[in-house]
């Protein structure tokens, strides 16, 4: 079995073949976790969480969305974690690679906001970072690694499609965060994915497709697809020597564990 540790499974992008989609995700053998980026979105994915068996939920504000948030609305959105499918909060952090993205003061605001309720809920969280490796990891330290003891230091963390230097990784590994490989792992320009996954012990590495986004060699210019994970799981194995059945009983396990869903993917 395999786990797709994050996807956009109710993306508009699968309007019209969702249920084809959902045939291919069982065949499969597959979990998934459906990742909000709103509340329109996070509904949407608990929604999909009780809808399909292989599907569970992450409920939160991506930060380039963060512009539109208020407290009352990060409280309609939180309510969805009173379903037991409802696995994380996420996907939240800091984005600064675009010019039109709310400032960086705004996204600071409410990655804590979501990250100090997320401790309050006992929640793990997912985490989105592009362009912002110094201030993510510096308030994760500030709301999450230094307050071991605390709720909010026993807040399990996930690097999610990590796109940063091994050295990163490591670092955040230390600190007891857990590393997600996407896609670009596979691809010819991904020297620093590739020396990821060599430096982490596969004990601390998760797999996901982000699809519909960054689909994987062989599938890339495609629409990504959860089942593509698989392709992720292989070149891993290939990265590291060892067999595809390794990764993805490990991977599996890995993911389980962070979003707290025993072993055979259920709740």
């Amino acid at each position: 079995m395999l786990f797709d540790s994050h996807c956009h499974f109710t993306d508009p992008g699968f309007d019209g073949c969702r249920d084809q989609l959902a045939e291919e995700i069982s065949a499969a053998g597959l979990r998934i976790v459906d990742i909000g980026t709103d509340l329109k979105t996070s509904q949407a994915a608990a929604r999909a969480a009780e809808d399909f068996g292989f599907c569970f939920a992450a409920v939160g504000w991506h930060p380039s969305e963060v512009d539109r948030l208020t407290e009352e609305l990060l409280a309609e959105t939180l309510d969805l974690c009173k379903d037991p499918r409802v696995v994380a909060i996420g996907e939240i952090g800091l984005d600064y690679h675009w010019d039109d993205a709310p400032s960086r003061e705004l996204q600071q605001h409410w990655f804590r906001r979501q990250l100090q309720e997320a401790a309050l809920l006992g929640m793990p969280v997912c985490i989105h970072s592009r362009d912002a490796d110094g201030d993510t990891l510096q308030i994760l330290k500030e709301e999450v690694f230094q307050k071991r003891g605390s709720a909010a230091g026993r807040t399990r963390v996930l690097m999610h499609c990590f796109s940063g230097s091994a050295e990163l990784a490591r670092q955040y590994v230390k600190l007891g965060a857990k590393i997600s490989i996407a896609g670009p792992v596979t691809y010819k320009n991904a020297r620093r994915n590739v020396e990821v996954a060599e430096a982490l012990d596969l004990k601390d590495l998760l797999i996901e497709t982000d699809s519909p986004y960054l689909a994987p060699v062989p599938m890339r210019g495609k629409q990504n697809r959860p089942p593509y994970v698989r392709y992720v799981a292989e070149k891993i194995a290939e990265i590291k020597g060892i067999t595809y059945e390794e990764v993805a009983a490990a991977t599996f396990e890995n993911a389980c564990s962070f979003y707290g869903i025993d072993n055979g993917g259920q709740l």
